[in-house]
């Protein structure tokens, strides 16, 4: 089977990738219809589709495709590229820095930051500790339970990645789901209780997972900064809403039969020491300055930094920590980051700005078909993959309507603006958890083999339909940056 699968992707996917590119990147520039196309704009829209098929088809691993956009890109439209291929004749060529700092790009290090964190936290038993303190208070009801699941893992993935929670907590839930009674139906919805509490957690922190920290990039480039307490004040609350919604959903599909369920969560066997106390007043610390940026006035992004300059210096954070770093997330973060750049780099942000009547859109059918498009794909592509896609796309689409003469200015303001609009669309890449594949929490309830794929989308619809409308009305409406 692993074999058909790569036949598949490198005999037929990747043949069709690389003729739609090199026909896209070949033909006139007269063949898309836009008056002021450059050459070298018409190699990023070509560059644009590349990366969106590789990742659609993962012919190759997703940070891999993320690299070599950056690579090609730095030999083909940075002003340090090939020679014949970039001369300034063929349009405006980006900065070969620019393309080189999305690797070190400040919202980069704040990722960096929280994974140093999370290592430090499993070192040291932190979130062994932090589990039994939070779950201890739900008892033994099934359904308090359930709730002090969701809560917990949601809590977690606001600060840690996504796929560690749920495999810490899968390990935590393990020994009871193997003696709760095979016709419990229970069993099923606290597998599910993973992956849901997972996938809505990230929503809540810019650190939480990377279509947040993809949109709150963009956002400050578009001049709408958006701090870490700022995001946490209006996310939180909605992540608070949907967890009740699925653990109301999860009771109503499988109710428990089960009257007590205890959780035997081991102690944390390791001993105590300074370096203990160390992390744990760093953690704590990290936390505290991101939630009073806006009285400390230190940036979210440098106080990430601050672990990693503590924690390497006490000698705590060692060379073998750093081989724990999730670089790969790092680098597929990076790769739409450096899309990003060439889009606003060779001018391409504005000729399609000025070509496509974006100002006279509807705006509520721009948001909704383009939540869509990202909640779609994100249940077949990496949240990541698809966050590093649409966002720097749909920045130009907001820049469109945010400019004062365009004829739906006003509405456009009225429903939140570029924060409302990039915001939901991160809210929409995290929301889609229909199959196994979605994302990597799926999988891992999925691999317990308690979940079929019919239970997983049933859940998956409903909370993705809830956590849609929920997110439209309440950034748009309810609760919008600015506000």
């Amino acid at each position: 089977m692993a074999t058909k699968k790569l036949n598949l992707k490198y005999c037929v996917f990747l043949p069709i990738v690389l003729l739609v590119t090199i026909f896209l990147w070949a033909v006139p520039t007269s063949f898309y219809g836009i008056e002021a196309l450059t050459v070298v704009q018409q190699r990023v829209i070509a560059l644009f589709v590349f990366a969106a098929l590789m990742w659609i088809f993962e012919i190759i691993p997703n940070w891999t495709t993320s690299l070599l956009v950056i690579v090609i890109s730095l030999l083909t439209v940075s002003d340090k590229g090939i020679g014949f291929f970039c001369k300034p004749e063929l349009g405006q060529l980006v900065g070969y820095k620019s393309l080189m700092a999305a690797f070190a790009d400040p919202v980069v290090m704040l990722f960096l930051g929280g994974f140093v964190l999370a290592i430090m936290a499993e070192k040291y038993g932190l979130d062994v500790t932090l589990a039994r303190f939070l779950l201890k208070p739900f008892g033994t009801n099934p359904k308090t339970v359930l709730l002090g699941f969701l809560i917990v893992i949601a809590i977690f993935s606001m600060f840690m990645s996504n796929t560690a929670t749920a495999a810490m907590m899968l390990a935590f839930l393990a020994p009871v789901l193997a003696v709760l009674p095979a016709d419990d139906k229970g069993k099923i919805g606290l597998a599910l209780s993973i992956p849901v509490a997972a996938n809505l957690g990230g929503i809540g922190t810019p650190i939480g997972t990377p279509p947040n920290a993809t949109a709150v990039k963009f956002l400050a480039e578009a001049g709408c900064e958006v701090s870490f307490m700022e995001w946490a004040v209006r996310m939180v609350p909605y992540v608070l809403i949907m967890l009740f919604v699925a653990w109301l959903l999860l009771q109503l599909f499988f109710p428990f039969k089960t009257k007590k369920l205890v959780l035997e969560i081991p102690e944390n066997k390791r001993k105590t020491d300074w370096k203990t106390y160390v992390v744990w007043i760093t953690f704590l610390g990290t936390i505290l300055l991101w939630a009073t940026e806006q009285w400390t006035k230190i940036n979210s992004n440098v106080v990430a930094l601050i672990p990693l300059g503590v924690l390497t210096a006490c000698g705590i954070f060692t060379k073998e920590d750093i081989k724990e770093i999730n670089w790969s997330v790092l680098w597929l973060v990076a790769g739409g980051f450096a899309l990003g750049t060439c889009l606003q780099g060779t001018g391409l942000a504005k000729v399609l700005i000025n070509a496509i009547p974006f100002g006279s859109m509807s705006v509520v059918l721009i948001l909704i078909v383009a939540g869509l498009v990202c909640y779609f794909l994100s249940n077949f592509i990496s949240n990541s993959a698809t966050a590093a896609l649409l966002i720097p796309i749909l920045i130009v689409v907001a820049e469109g309507m945010a400019d004062p003469a365009a004829a739906n200015n006003a509405s456009f303001l009225a429903l939140g603006g570029t924060q409302a609009m990039i915001s939901f669309i991160a809210v929409c890449a995290s929301i889609a958890m229909l199959f196994p594949i979605s994302t990597p929490p799926n999988a891992i309830a999925a691999s317990t083999g308690l979940v079929e794929t019919k239970d997983m989308a049933k859940v998956g619809i409903i909370i993705g339909f809830v956590g849609f409308v929920l997110g439209y009305f309440w950034l748009t409406k309810i609760f919008p940056f600015g506000a």
